[in-house]
């Protein structure tokens, strides 16, 4: 299994750790090239609007929204806003391979991050630490789109088919269930 982690801007690196504990062959992805070969993608946190820059200067946004359609995808933070259908506050494109309509910087801005600890019966009977960083927010999902995890009454973890996406940042606790159910999702 190899597992490719989009590294033009963002917290790739710890998403790479936090694979390697898995003993998981992992990846930067900066090229169409880096696509090749790959079982999945991780879309990190960031800005998605960099990372939109980012995809358009080196020729990868149409590489990238054709290689999701056939694999496995994860998407944290900005990488849940990327992979969202629509995105408004304010609106942006996107790769358009979930049905959610995400609206970024949701629960406000960089001072009013925050962590919190949730139950989620799909992962274990330990709550789960969610740490957002001017999260975006799901504020709708379609019929095919299954809520996995809430917080404050609002869908946090989300799956459609082969794709998981994730408002807050997974990778930056010591907690490796949300990427062990992204890594089952692909035969892991």
């Amino acid at each position: 299994m190899k597992i490719g982690v989009l590294a033009l801007q963002g917290a790739f690196a710890k998403h790479l750790k936090m694979l390697e504990s898995f003993k998981v062959k992992a990846c930067e992805v900066r090229t169409e090239k880096d696509l090749e070969a790959l079982d999945g993608l991780i879309i990190p946190g960031g800005e998605s609007t960099t990372m939109l820059r980012l995809m358009k200067d080196e020729n990868l946004f149409e590489p990238l929204k054709e290689f999701i359609k056939y694999h496995p995808t994860f998407g944290t933070c900005a990488g849940a806003i990327l992979l969202a259908k629509e995105v408004k506050n304010p609106p942006q494109v996107s790769l358009e391979a979930m049905n959610i309509t995400i609206e970024r910087n949701s629960y406000g801005r960089q001072i009013n991050s925050f962590t919190k600890e949730v139950s989620v019966a799909v992962l274990g009977s330990n709550p789960l630490e969610l740490v957002f960083i001017r999260a975006p927010g799901i504020s709708k999902v379609g019929q095919e789109v299954e809520v996995i995890a809430t917080c404050q009454n609002r869908p946090v973890l989300v799956k459609e088919g082969k794709y998981l996406a994730a408002t807050f940042h997974p990778e930056l606790t010591e907690d490796t269930r949300v990427h062990k159910l992204f890594l089952t999702m692909i035969g892991y």
